[in-house]
């Protein structure tokens, strides 16, 4: 029978430690799951049905150990506009269809893509994310009235600005007592979940001392039912689709790369190692089914999932347990969840993005004055002031011009020479001067990526060479490791114009470019005999092919050779002959 590995060894000493951890993460999951939801512009149960279906589905069917599964904040600004452009019901086909991309992305191994997007860029939406939904909660925070809702965040702080002066004190005293409970528990008491005991105590502050002075979960949006909604399958066309498949290509795409971080600080925190392929396909499968229970899209979360380390949980078992904690909380209390303030679901948020921001990281970056601060502001201006998707897409464009610009300048092509001091006559690019260079035999050390970003500066380099029409071209590339189609389609341009009057001669060829060469069939347009392993051969062999009476006269003695070839030693021998006779 098959046996999960996430699972082996199991005891029962594990299963009491999953049983706590997941007990104690399942309950810190559902005042989270209500806020997650209710900043996503949703009713809070669905917060609470995502927690369920999606905690176990992904803990279930993932690729980590100890993936905590479910609602997060990194989706908040994306859901808002999802359901205040398209509704509710598209919120979940857009889900649907996320899940099916992370189902195929996993299934065709593209787990690893995902960990290439560059670390500016993901701090930079993290922190943008961070910034719009600490925003996001000042008005509840304060207990303002008549705000309206917008998608764009300047929208959002003028309507703050604005009704500033319906502050409800009695609001800003209820998100205060939540708010200090919060930041004081894990301080005190580490042990207990923070964000409950806010709530808890919150609410009961509110409720005995000034009931009805402060919008609750029940005044906004009635009482939570207590069982899982039906079975639902929202109807589907062409139309939608196409309609849905940016937002659902977002959704995936966030889904994927939280997904895959949390998984390798949980690899990190617990020297393990995830499959971020089955992780993936978990997540897909989660987010499939998760909208057919009325859930809000799902990922890994990070803080739940340190969570659920540091308090002993050994397997995926503790993933499912919290799922099970969450339901039965449903099942059994779910109405009195109606008495919640939305006061006090502000502060649980803003200390989630608090958290979140990677503030010490996106200080450390920016402070570095690089390309890299360049792509973090940009993309994080463009989170805040435009839209997660934008900014995404523009800081993967700016990050990849940006490395093609450094590779290019990695890249270098110079004219070189054998040293005569050294013993077995390195080549080296010092040597070339005015009155010491071979007029016959151009030599040059090739140096980095021969690819689209490089391949012009280095045909003008040996175009300008080719200009003075020596007999051969030596290039040394043995610190080429890689060439793609335009460098070699630049190559091949070189050699064309060079083989009218001359030879190229190519040492210390690395396999890839070799590989290249062989597809195109420049190596056989070159010649095997005109490859060498070590540039030596590939100098002797040049030597026998140059025209032996222009070096006559010739006074820069390039080679060891050239006073053999030189008129000097002509000269020598004529004046020896003269005195014998």
């Amino acid at each position: 029978m098959f046996i999960d590995k996430r699972f082996h060894p199991y005891s029962l000493g594990s299963f009491r430690k999953d049983l706590l951890s997941g007990l104690i993460v399942g309950v810190i999951a559902i005042p989270l799951g209500m806020a997650f939801a209710i900043a996503s512009g949703v009713k809070p149960e669905y917060g609470i049905y995502t927690t369920i279906v999606a905690g176990i589905l992904i803990s279930l069917l993932g690729g980590s150990k100890y993936q905590i599964g479910g609602p997060t904040g990194a989706f908040i600004p994306i859901l808002f506009g999802i359901v205040m452009t398209y509704g509710y019901e598209n919120l979940l086909i857009a889900g649907f269809m996320a899940g099916i991309i992370l189902t195929l992305m996993g299934i065709f191994r593209l787990g690893s893509l995902i960990k290439w997007i560059p670390r500016p860029v993901t701090i930079g939406f993290t922190a943008g994310i961070a910034i719009t939904i600490f925003t996001g909660q000042i008005a509840s925070f304060l207990g303002l009235t008549g705000i309206k809702k917008h998608e764009e965040f300047i929208l959002n702080l003028k309507e703050i600005l604005v009704h500033l002066n319906s502050i409800n004190l009695f609001s800003l005293l209820t998100a205060g007592i939540c708010l200090m409970i919060v930041l004081l528990t894990p301080k005190i008491a580490p042990k207990i979940p923070g964000p409950l005991i806010g709530l808890l105590v919150s609410t009961l502050v509110a409720t005995i001392c000034y009931p009805g002075h402060v919008a609750t979960i029940g005044t906004a949006y009635g009482e939570i039912p207590s069982t899982l909604p039906r079975l639902h399958v929202p109807s589907v066309n062409l139309e939608v689709i196409l309609k849905l498949l940016k937002p659902a290509f977002v959704i995936a795409m966030l889904g994927g790369i939280e997904s895959l971080l949390s998984a390798v600080v949980a690899d990190g925190m617990t020297s393990s190692r995830h499959n971020s392929n089955k992780e993936l396909i978990g997540q897909g499968i989660a987010n499939m089914i998760t909208p057919l229970f009325g859930g809000i899209p799902a990922t890994g979360a990070l803080a739940r999932t340190a969570t659920n380390i540091k308090n002993g949980a050994v397997s995926p078992f503790s993933g499912i347990t919290h799922g099970i904690v969450v339901l039965l909380v449903l099942l059994f209390f779910a109405p009195k969840a109606s008495y919640i303030p939305l006061a006090s679901m502000a502060p649980i948020l803003m200390v989630v993005a608090w958290n979140m921001s990677e503030r010490k990281v996106f200080a450390h970056i920016a402070k570095t004055r690089s390309t890299d601060s360049i792509v973090l502001l940009v993309t994080f201006f463009l989170t805040v002031f435009v839209n997660l998707t934008s900014a995404v897409e523009i800081g993967l464009v700016m990050s990849a011009i940006l490395f093609v610009k450094r590779m290019s300048d990695v890249t270098t092509t110079a004219k070189a020479l054998p040293n005569p001091q050294h013993r077995q006559g390195k080549v080296e690019t010092s040597m070339v001067t005015d009155t010491h260079d071979c007029p016959q035999i151009s030599i040059f050390n090739v140096e980095g990526p021969l690819f689209f970003g490089a391949a012009q500066t280095f045909e003008k380099t040996i175009m300008e060479t080719i200009n003075f029409r020596p007999k051969i071209l030596l290039l040394r590339m043995s610190k080429v490791p890689l060439m793609d189609t335009t460098g070699e389609a630049i190559l091949a341009s070189i050699v064309k114009h060079f083989s009218k009057s001359g030879i190229v001669l190519i040492s210390g060829l690395n396999p890839q470019p070799e590989s290249v060469l062989k597809k195109t069939g420049l190596l056989d347009v070159i010649g095997q005999d005109h490859f060498f392993e070590h540039t030596g051969e590939a100098i002797q062999y040049g030597l026998t092919q140059i025209n032996e009476n222009k070096c006559l006269g010739c006074k820069h003695f390039a080679f060891r050779e050239c006073k053999r070839l030189s008129a000097q030693e002509v000269v020598e021998n004529r004046a020896k002959l003269t005195a014998t006779f």
